[in-house]
């Protein structure tokens, strides 16, 4: 006589939680096109269908994702910001570190941050990324208002910080520079971009 068909359970206490945190897994292994909601139900022990109570769809798994995504960026990078003090350039160096460790210990969520922010429609990823993105701005602001960056244009130079810690970013994780040499390089990085964002 065959085994009976064992049915995983529908509910969970924390469905949504728990399926966003496996989300998380399989994309730092095995990458977000690996992602699959029947396979996250399998793996958090639910039933195939449970996770359609919190997300329509693939899409919409990888879109929450993403907002959970900037959300967290954004309490790592407030963490740093209130440990480094008042003073304008510790502050910048602490933030410049946090981004750039999550930025290559969250390589694959990364992408899927910045993918799922410039998709139409997705106002609620871009909400979320304005917190992180709008604390590097006011630390910019921070600089002009102290005198050590150049005052032109607010946006231009928070851009050109966040393109050279991304750039870092980009280096080590795809292998040409290895990971111990990012503290190094984050250093040297936010120390060319005083010298070079300072008052002429």
């Amino acid at each position: 006589m065959p085994d009976p068909v064992i049915e995983r359970p529908y509910h969970h206490g924390s469905l949504r939680a728990a399926l966003l945190d496996a989300a998380e897994r399989r994309l730092r292994a095995d990458g977000a096109d690996r992602l699959s909601l029947r396979d996250l139900a399998r793996e958090v022990g639910v039933s195939h269908g449970a996770p359609r109570r919190h997300f329509a769809d693939r899409q919409a798994l990888l879109d929450a994702l993403a907002e959970s995504g900037f959300a967290r960026l954004d309490r790592e990078l407030r963490d740093a910001l209130a440990g480094a003090g008042e003073e304008f350039e510790p502050r910048l160096h602490a933030a410049a570190t946090a981004y750039a460790r999550f930025a290559t210990e969250s390589a694959s969520l990364l992408d899927v941050m910045y993918a799922g922010k410039h998709r139409p429609g997705a106002d609620r990823i871009l909400a979320a990324a304005s917190a992180p993105f709008g604390l590097l701005r006011r630390l910019v602001r921070q600089g002009q208002g102290e005198g050590v960056l150049v005052t032109d244009d607010l946006d231009r130079v928070a851009t050109v910080l966040l393109a050279t810690l991304q750039g870092i970013a980009s280096f080590i994780n795809g292998g040409v520079v290895e990971p111990e040499h990012r503290g190094v390089l984050v250093e040297a990085a936010v120390d060319q971009f005083l010298h070079g964002a300072g008052p002429r």
